[in-house]
């Protein structure tokens, strides 16, 4: 003390000056130096981090001067100046060394802040953390200076000291730079590239101040306050928030653990994503984890200053320390809201950092996986990686500090629960130590079911991405129901999975409500058992249930943790899983420009997996450059897989393949995009008008393009869903075409058009004279007309190139390729054929002949006819009937269906047949998603309240109540038990309040409980019938409901908005009743405490009501939008699963990456208000809950002398309380409003429009019906949806029993509407159609459709049992079945598959052939076998073989029954009983071919004279 009294006048410290006083102040001493040197010491410990992170490491960039910064320099400037004069003045006057310190630490300390301050200016920062924490330190510190000196005699007259004049300005110019960088400087004229965007995020340039209490947000706020939002008000994410600055850091991490993962074992081990999850995004996390740190300490000095105004109240000390408490109490509570929000929010930025870095990483593996890495996981379960895992890592984000945090804040709390109550807290310790094991037991339960949740989560969503994609063929044969009832027991195994959660959540919620009530209970037990000295009075029970609430959140949260750690825990295990999938090696295909050949492939195996057997064996092949190939064989030979080898989608197992060139490929089945038809053939390269125009010419697009809505602009919705088989084939080709690459690999791309538009591409694109003529090419043909032209031929056979040559030197051979030409021969031999394709037949019979000669051609095809069994004495006994006695020629890859022939009759389903042309004039076809505005309606409410149910409803609220009446009794009872001075000294009535208290706790623990399970029980409840209603009117919904919404959206309902209803509105509804009746408790027990409150209570009621609608106005809108724009990128994911090999062969995988992270920018653009929102609230209504810290601590300090110390300790302990459960309360009651969404999103499908009944009992058949299988249409008229054109206008014809009818017809005419309408695809708008004499249009839909067979034109299977593909009802024996099989031409080989009629079949059938495929589906035909058979081009993509034998199994099978075929080409229909011609949707002729052709002026003469046949026939 001498030696501070040496260095300045007087003390350092005189506790009688400061506190014991009633007008208190500091020494002179104290003011010169620790409260100057606090600001100071401060600017020199964090001006270095400030130097380093943001200024050297910021923008090169300055910021512009304004008035702000030179204001800012001149009053610092100013303020260096006036303690130069004090430093004068204190030399001159000899003062002592304290002021000449003091003058020297304040220009140093100003000149630093001064240099600071242009530093930032100069380096484009345009706030400094640093500076404004300084001059609010400065400002608080100078404040009480500023008094002292105020009240001293000093400033005039005889006793007048320069300094104290000086300080007089200095102050005030101090308080002013506080509020100057409280602004943020303009930002720099010059911006960053990343920066450059339209609407960057206000933050990235906002003040300190503003970013700490999210004031940048107001005017967004505004915004949706006054008007709806919409895309264009949101704001462009700061770089470090965009997959541009995420992904590459993933990337760099990613990439080091791969190369750590090689290099650390022979073996690579399994990846994990955590170390890069930790590396990539750690840091980000360690400064929420310092926000953490400090609130967590911050909220114990609340109970230490609670403790200090119970003493106030009970003692006569002077008021100004009651005013400083509630002071202190308010600044505390200010700086923790500040701390606290700002560590949920670095926590939510860390969270949304994760989850797009991680759907970005699982989209990008989805597109480099292998053949066997596509089988770990089926598109629907990916799709819920994207969707709910990644956002289990989001909101674990959250809760992860808290797995340090809350023992910290445990341990703090016992520390000062000790110091009040001793040894007796350890008995409260020793409560939570033994429940630390019930809840390992309770957590490794909740993780058992969680991954059985998960897993049925994926099978349902996989089941329903299936029903979506093949919804046609489940409506045609009426098999909605059984895949209904499938996709409805794996809900039940999935909610019965969630409610045994939910009774575990309950288990736990009733010993987390426990914890606090027992460990208070031991705590106060021990304590006043222990020894008859404690007394429990108002101090040491309040300050310790204050302790105790404190301890509350830890312990509450610990259960949250752990479940989000559980979930969290399954989703690591299923994204690790995916992650470690194998991927196609880079290296299978070598791109080598000094190749000799085109492709070059010596001694090589191909497998589909590394551990299977090889399907190509022994390849060598070099194709030249410029050369073109054409690789022909049997079904299963492998010629595909051969494309696949170059492509490097298979695995190679020995060998080396080297292609040289740029690569196109054109796949079987061609592939679509979502977007014009333009630009699915400019295929992201520029446009070239000539180049454009002369490719869609040579594939025969250009009359197409007129039909067309849109023309070129027209969209192509998902899967090309509005273009016919072979419009999307030409599309294929033309895309392959316009790319302008080295080598094409053309995978049997003309089997999906007509034999005229196959010659034309031939001519004018592939062949020799094509635009592709000084090309590499490969072309995978099942047709012979081309082989001639082509330079070389490769025959597999049995995965073997089993011969290779030109045409004449393979026949010269006759070996493989010659038995191939036999075969064709043999079959096609017999058929209708027009003059040129009759004289092709002949030339190649003669060349045959020649080479081989005569007798061995026509003993080789006596041979191949015989194979064919007895089929053929079968189709002569018939022919006088009528039936197909001439099979019509084979439906080659050359010869299918075409929309580009004028004259061609082709059973293409154009756009005005599918319901798509009636789109008014324009290009669009996929409907906008609906995005509602304004409040959730409160019918959504009470959509969602009936289903839970009214009296489940009541009894919850009811449990919450009686909770709530329990906790606040036994509140009351210790606020009675401390003060009445009968417990410290009649043990009975120590020990009755001692009992009451404990039967209290256990009952409102009980009741929360109850109430828990009653929520949880009562939301899932609700949840499965929200699914199944939702599923039900799904699946009954018309088509044209699914050709206008994409998959991806409704398929976003069943996973995302069903997850969020099954997961996140339980959890929500549970907290928001909680924290309604813990709000309401507080409130009753501080006016209880005080009346006057209630005074209070009111406004600050009205301003939480305004604030929360204020913020739901904003946080729904925003949350709408972020569902709507999550839908498509699931969309782009399935399309890009679906087209991986064509966007690999094309090297446009970084451009999908590329589309991909724009949509996933878009989303989290959209989800970035939503959670700045909750912030942003959140502060405010702590701020507003801070009033009632305020104005209970207030009127304790005022009524003192009126007021009990159990009552102000009551009262005081609930309002430090109150501030969480508001904030929680208004939040709670947002998140409800703004997760309610997902009820109003599903409830939006409760209104789809729904097809006719599926059951109507008093209309239905008789049970052999339709036992004839005469159709009458009977002025029939239909149009696709109301208030469009009639597709059909007064179609009046009979059919009459087992007649064979083709339907023909120009594109447009009708065709398929015809048949449409026969199943009920789309409903009569006048007239009926009888079958048998019932009227079809009363009958329900399932029993109509059930007694129809058809065999249409797309294959679709399910993934399941062969025999489930076959028959989902289960209506047949096995035997039933294998009969079907044995006609279907599939018994021997499923009976050699593993499992037989149990064989799982693959996602869309992937692990079968196209054609068998289509086997299976004829298979289904046989086995329902009614008297209508309807063939939609049941052979328009199948290989030669399969389609002889589905045609020869028609004739047998069905020669009794009356069979109407759309034709795709006139020769197919030529032996029909009648020929039905359509036109505009009118029938223009109806009668035999004989007769039709007799008329030269009928339509069907034109047609068979255009394609050829008129002269044959006459």
């Amino acid at each position: 003390m001498n030696e501070s009294v040496s260095f300045c006048d007087d003390p350092l410290w005189d506790v009688n000056l400061t506190w014991y006083t009633t007008q208190p102040d500091f020494t002179t001493c104290f003011h010169q130096t620790i409260l100057l040197y606090i600001p100071t010491i401060f600017l020199a410990l964090f001006s270095p981090l400030e130097l380093y992170f943001r200024i050297w490491k910021g923008s090169n960039k300055p910021v512009p001067w304004t008035l702000l910064n030179i204001a800012k320099s001149i009053f610092t400037g100013v303020l260096i100046v006036l303690p130069v004069v004090d430093l004068g003045y204190a030399i001159s006057e000899d003062a002592r060394t304290v002021h000449v310190v003091a003058a020297i630490v304040k220009i140093v300390t100003y000149a630093w802040a001064l240099i600071l301050a242009v530093a930032c200016q100069r380096r484009g920062v345009v706030t400094s953390g640093v500076l404004v924490i300084f001059w609010f330190v400065a400002t608080v510190c100078g404040a009480i200076t500023f008094a002292s000196v105020l009240s001293t005699p000093y400033l005039r007259g005889d006793d007048f000291m320069l300094p104290f004049l000086s300080y007089t300005l200095q102050f005030p110019l101090i308080l002013v730079l506080f509020f100057l960088n409280c602004w943020a400087d303009a930002p720099s004229k010059y911006k960053k590239l990343e920066e450059d965007v339209p609407n960057l995020t206000p933050e990235k340039h906002a003040s300190f101040f503003s970013r700490a209490i999210f004031a940048w947000f107001d005017p967004f706020a505004w915004k949706g306050w006054r008007r709806t939002l919409e895309y264009g008000d949101l704001w462009d994410l700061k770089k470090s928030e965009r997959c541009s600055g995420i992904v590459p850091e993933w990337d760099r991490h990613w990439e080091k653990n791969v190369i750590k993962s090689i290099q650390n074992s022979k073996s690579p081990s399994q990846l994990s994503i955590t170390s890069t999850l930790v590396r990539s995004f750690g840091p980000a996390y360690a400064i929420s984890a310092l926000y953490q740190f400090g609130t967590s300490v911050l909220q114990f000095a609340s109970p230490q200053i609670v403790n200090l105004i119970i003493d106030f109240v009970e003692s006569d000390q002077p008021v100004w320390k009651g005013y400083l408490y509630t002071g202190l109490i308010c600044l505390s509570t200010l700086f923790n809201t500040i701390l606290n929000n700002q560590c949920f929010y670095q926590e939510y930025t860390v969270g949304l950092r994760i989850k797009t870095a991680l759907i970005s990483a699982v989209y990008r593996k989805s597109v480099k996986l292998s053949n066997s890495g596509r089988k770990v996981m089926t598109v629907g379960e990916t799709t819920n990686l994207m969707s709910i895992d990644t956002q289990k890592f989001m909101d674990l984000t959250l809760y992860l500090n808290m797995i340090w945090a809350s023992p910290l804040q445990i341990a703090l709390a016992m520390y000062f629960l000790w110091d009040i109550l001793g040894p007796s807290s350890l008995a409260g310790l020793a409560v939570m130590v033994l429940m630390i094991p019930l809840n390992a037991v309770v957590a490794q339960q909740m993780k058992r079911y969680q991954h059985a949740q998960m897993k049925d989560k994926d099978r349902r969503t996989r089941l329903m991405d299936e029903i979506l994609n093949g919804i046609k063929v489940l409506k045609l044969y009426a098999w909605e129901p059984s895949f209904e009832k499938h996709v409805v027991d794996i809900r039940a195994r999935e909610i019965s999975a969630l409610k045994k959660s939910a009774y575990l959540n309950s288990f736990t919620t009733f010993l987390w409500t426990c914890a606090p009530v027992l460990v208070a209970l031991a705590s106060f037990a021990t304590y006043v058992l222990s020894d008859s000295a404690n007394i429990l009075d108002a101090n040491t029970a309040f300050v310790s249930l204050t302790l105790f609430n404190l301890l509350r959140v830890p312990l509450n949260m610990l259960p949250m943790l752990l479940v989000f750690l559980v979930q969290c825990e399954v989703s690591l295990t299923r994204i690790n899983t995916f992650m470690n999938s194998d991927e196609l090696r880079a290296t299978a295909v070598e791109r080598d420009p000094n190749a000799k050949g085109g492709i070059v492939v010596k001694k090589a195996n191909f497998a589909w997996d590394k551990e299977a057997e090889p399907v190509l064996r022994d390849i060598n092949l070099t194709v030249k450059e410029g050369e073109l190939v054409a690789v022909v064989g049997t079904v299963g030979a492998g010629k595909s897989s051969l494309l696949s080898a170059f492509l490097g989608e298979m695995e190679r197992l020995s060998g080396s393949v080297k292609t040289n060139g740029k690569v196109a490929y054109v796949p079987q089945q061609a592939w679509m995009k979502n977007a014009s038809l333009k630009d699915n053939v400019l295929f992201s390269k520029s446009f070239k008008p000539n180049l454009y125009d002369r490719v869609l010419d040579s594939c025969a697009l250009v009359t197409d393009l007129e039909m067309l809505p849109g023309g070129d602009q027209t969209e192509i919705g998902e899967k090309g869903i509005n273009l016919s088989g072979g419009q999307k084939q030409r599309v294929s080709i033309a895309r392959a075409v316009y790319s302008n690459r080295d080598l094409y690999l053309l995978d049997d791309p003309l089997s999906a058009v007509d034999s005229h538009v196959g010659k034309h591409i031939f001519e004018h694109v592939i062949g020799p004279n094509g635009l592709l003529k000084k090309k590499t090419r490969v072309l995978v043909t099942h047709g012979v007309s081309f082989l001639p032209q082509v330079d070389n031929i490769l025959v597999m056979k049995d995965g073997r190139i089993s011969e290779r040559g030109t045409y004449e030197e393979l026949l010269s051979k006759q070996g493989d390729f010659a038995s191939f030409l036999i075969q064709y021969l043999s079959e096609e031999g017999d058929k209708e054929k027009d003059l040129e394709e009759e004289s092709e037949l002949e030339d190649l019979k003669q060349e045959l002949e020649k080479t081989l000669g005569k007798e061995a051609v026509q003993r080789q095809m006596m041979a191949s006819k015989s194979v064919l069994t007895s089929l053929t004495d079968l189709v002569s006994d018939s022919s006088e009937k009528g039936l197909f006695n001439q099979r019509g020629k084979k439906r080659s890859s050359l010869m299918s269906t075409s929309r580009v022939h004028p004259y061609s009759s082709n059973s293409n389903i154009p756009p005005s047949e599918r319901g798509l042309d009636e789109i008014k004039v324009g290009q669009n076809l996929i409907e906008k998603e609906k995005a509602e505005i304004g409040g959730v309606k409160w019918s959504v409410y009470r959509y969602y309240a009936t289903s839970i149910g009214k009296n489940w409803s009541i009894v919850t609220i009811l449990f919450y109540i009686i909770y709530q009446g329990f906790q606040l009794g036994a509140n009351v009872w210790l606020s009675e038990w401390s003060t009445d001075p009968r417990a410290s000294t009649d043990t009975s009535v120590r020990n009755l309040y001692l009992s009451v208290y404990g039967v209290l706790g256990l009952f409102q623990s009980l009741a929360i409980m109850t109430g828990t399970c009653f929520v949880m029980i009562g939301t899932l409840n609700a949840a499965a019938k929200l699914h199944s209603t939702m599923l039900h009117r799904i699946l009954r919904s018309p088509m044209s409901f699914f050709d206008t919404t994409p998959l991806g959206r409704i398929l976003n309902r069943f996973s995302k908005d069903i997850d969020i209803i099954d997961v996140t509105i339980p959890m929500n509804i549970r907290m928001l009743l909680n924290q309604s009746f813990n709000v309401l408790g507080t409130l009753v027990v501080i006016c209880f405490a005080n009346p006057i409150f209630i005074a209070v209570v009111i406004p600050i009621i009205l301003m939480y009501y305004f604030l929360q609608k204020f913020y739901v106005t904003t946080a729904r809108q925003v949350k709408r939008m972020e569902s709507i724009t999550r839908s498509p990128i699931y969309s782009h994911f399935g399309e890009t699963i679906s087209g991986a090999p064509t966007i690999r062969a094309y090297e446009m995988v970084q451009d999908f990456i590329a589309e991909d992270e724009k949509k996933i920018d878009f989303n989290q653009k959209c989800y970035y208000p939503t959670y700045v929102s909750s912030r942003w609230l959140s502060v405010r209504l702590e701020l507003i809950g801070n009033l009632v810290i305020l104005f209970a601590s207030l009127f304790a300090v005022l009524f003192r002398d009126t007021m009990d110390p159990g009552k102000v300790g009551l009262s005081l302990s609930y309002a430090l309380n109150i501030t969480g459960p508001m904030n929680m309360l208004v939040r709670m009651t947002s998140e409800v409003e703004t997760n309610m969404v997902s009820v109003e999103r599903i409830s939006e499908y409760q209104d789809t429009p729904q097809e006719a009944p599926l059951e109507i009992p008093e209309q239905d058949p008789p049970p052999e019906w339709p036992q004839y299988g005469v159709v009458k249409f009977d002025n029939y008229q239909t149009r696709y949806r109301d208030g469009l054109d009639l597709v059909l206008k007064g179609i009046s014809v009979q059919i009459e029993s087992g007649e064979k009818i083709g339907i023909v017809g120009r594109t447009g005419a009708g065709k398929s509407s015809l048949t449409l309408a026969l199943f009920r695809i789309i409903e009569s708008a006048g007239g009926s159609i009888y079958i048998d004499n019932e009227n079809i249009g009363l009958l329900g839909l399932s029993k109509l459709r059930s007694r129809l067979t058809i065999i249409p034109q797309d294959p679709v299977l399910f993934s399941g049992s062969m025999r489930m593909n076959l028959d989902p009802f289960e209506q047949y024996s096995d035997r039933d079945i294998w009969r079907a099989l044995s006609h279907a031409h599939l018994k021997s080989y499923v009976s050699n598959l593993p499992g037989g009629l149990n064989f799982d079949v693959n996602e869309g059938g992937e692990n079968l052939s196209v054609g068998q495929r289509q086997l299976v589906c004829l298979a289904r035909a046989l086995l329902r076998k009614t008297k209508l058979l309807v063939l939609d081009e049941a052979t328009a993509a199948v290989d030669l073989e399969t389609d002889d034998l589905i045609q020869s199994t028609i004739r047998a099978e069905f020669y009794d029954c009356t069979v109407l075929t759309i034709a795709h080409r006139l020769n197919t229909i030529m032996d029909s009983s009648k020929v039905l011609v359509l036109d505009a949707g009118q029938i223009k002729e109806f009668d035999t071919p004989a007769n039709l052709l007799a008329r030269r002026s009928s339509i069907f003469y034109s047609m068979a004279s255009d394609a050829g046949l008129t002269n044959n026939l006459e």
